[in-house]
């Protein structure tokens, strides 16, 4: 495979994820709500001026959170393009991605009380 034909590949490639990123964007409003929360968390980092594993920490924990509201917002679209029937698998599916983003968002919270008691 030739540079230029690998430049090409990755430039589709991160269109897809553009393309990803705008749609969640426009139809999630739970990931728009976990930005801002992470916009919030970045300006109390740079007030409060923690250690610097505390700002990885808080910073990836937050990445992390909207992997996961991205993950959970395909998982949803996939349900519901295959039916839009309720069936039990169907809300199992669905329930597991909330689950996972609820999981994380008290891990972020759990990464911001160790920090704040880091500072005080």
């Amino acid at each position: 495979m030739t540079l230029s034909n690998e430049i090409r590949r990755w430039a589709r490639t991160a269109g897809y994820s553009l393309d990803g990123w705008r749609h969640a964007w426009r139809e999630e409003k739970s990931l728009r709500q976990w930005v801002g929360v992470n916009l919030a968390s970045w300006v109390a980092l740079a007030l409060l001026r923690p250690p610097l594993w505390a700002v990885a920490l808080v910073f990836f924990a937050g990445v992390l959170l909207l992997v996961a509201e991205l993950i959970n917002s395909a998982i949803e679209a996939a349900v519901d393009y295959v039916s839009t029937a309720r069936h039990p698998l169907a809300k199992a599916a669905k329930d597991a991605g909330s689950a996972a983003v609820a999981v994380l968002a008290l891990g972020f919270a759990g990464v911001w009380l160790l920090t704040l008691l880091a500072l005080f």
